[in-house]
């Protein structure tokens, strides 16, 4: 039998080392939270044992959305495993002081993917500043899904928010994987368009403002 060279045994251990480490199982939160406006996987997740001060977000408003696959890959690369048994699209973490009380309901209201989100009622007496406020359809720090579709072809990316935005409105996105802005236009809760399509729709949210 063979005996490894010394390099040959230097760069098994670099491998072993290099690897990841076995993802353990996590639970996601009934009631996810935080109380000092940086989101951590210990936030999010029961279990999260070291990777628990892992901070995957700053919150700037009253929460912080992620999409629930993202939040799975990040996870995967500090060792945890979420199955996203409910098959769940998006997760709220909620600044503490504003969560709901834990009860029966938590987990849904907490983790309800935002597309069964009922539509706000309209308020005929509100200001026209809370309309305003109403409008907005995605928020600073919220993770966004962005499409670019030309020539029958579709490509999304997640990236985080830099401002509110409503229906119709530009909202740069920030790629937090390349670092780069790009300039969308937003659709829908959690949702935006770039290229061609987000050009098209800025013209008609202009056209039908006048």
């Amino acid at each position: 039998m063979r005996t490894l060279t010394p390099t040959l045994t230097l760069i098994a251990a670099l491998a072993l080392l290099a690897a990841p480490a076995l993802a353990g199982p996590v639970t996601l939160k009934v009631n996810p939270v935080d109380d000092d406006g940086r989101v951590t996987l210990g936030d999010v997740f029961d279990g999260a044992g070291p990777a628990a001060n892992f901070v995957l977000a700053s919150r700037a408003g009253p929460s912080v959305v992620f999409e629930a696959a993202q939040l799975q890959a990040i996870a995967s690369r500090n060792g945890l495993q979420w199955a996203n048994p409910n098959g769940l699209r998006r997760v709220v973490v909620r600044e503490a002081s504003l969560a709901p009380a834990t009860g029966g309901n938590t987990a849904v209201a907490a983790t309800i993917p935002t597309t069964t989100l009922p539509p706000p009622a309209p308020t005929v007496s509100a200001p026209p500043q809370r309309q305003a406020r109403a409008a907005r359809v995605i928020a600073r720090n919220d993770m966004v899904e962005v499409a670019y579709s030309v020539g029958g072809v579709m490509l999304t990316v997640t990236g985080r928010a830099t401002r509110d935005a409503a229906a119709g409105e530009s909202v740069p996105i920030l790629n937090v994987a390349s670092g780069r802005t790009i300039d969308a236009v937003a659709t829908g809760p959690g949702r935006a368009i770039t290229g061609p399509e987000a050009q098209a729709a800025r013209a008609r949210s202009q056209f039908a403002s006048r």
